[in-house]
């Protein structure tokens, strides 16, 4: 009997030492959109929005669950950082079927956030629309009246997970 035990305790430490283990924390993936800040490519994720539209539309468009979460709306404004999304113009990869969206203030600079305030851009004249790949681009479009900004008060939080110079 004791030759037994011993016998299955040595194959249940080595079952044991053999089994697959997972060093560090679980990984786990999200679908990345691409978009631009600052002139450059970038890459973020969609994890929650205010406003149950977006977040339902935001939800099908990447196949991946974004969270409602209202009180987001509450975010004082100081902690926000902008994205730009179009609704008209170069078709693209955008919610809206249009170009990428843009943001401001990426990791690394003054006012970066994950926390973003919506700004849904219109062109005045489609024909006129180009792609845009910066905030500053939008901002100047906007002075000169070929696009509209609209903000209808929804806060999305998208973290970037590829930039100019990091990752995640």
């Amino acid at each position: 009997m004791k030759k037994f035990v011993l016998i299955f305790a040595i194959l249940l430490f080595t079952l044991s030492a053999c089994a697959s283990k997972q060093n560090g924390p679980a990984k786990a993936e999200l679908p990345a959109g691409k978009a631009w800040s600052e002139g450059k490519e970038i890459y973020f994720v969609h994890t929650e929005a205010s406003d149950p539209g977006v977040a339902e539309k935001l939800t099908g468009m990447m196949k991946s669950p974004v969270i409602l979460v209202p009180s987001l709306a509450n975010v004082p404004d100081e902690s926000l950082a902008n994205v730009y999304v179009f609704t008209n113009g170069v078709v693209g990869s955008g919610p809206f079927g249009f170009q990428p969206d843009v943001f401001d203030n990426p990791p690394g600079t003054d006012g970066y956030s994950p926390l973003r305030r919506l700004n849904v851009i219109a062109w005045v004249d489609e024909t006129k629309a180009r792609e845009l790949k910066s905030a500053a681009e939008v901002l100047d479009a906007e002075s000169a009246g070929e696009l509209t900004i609209e903000q209808p008060g929804v806060v999305i939080n998208m973290p970037f997970v590829v930039w100019d110079g990091g990752k995640r």
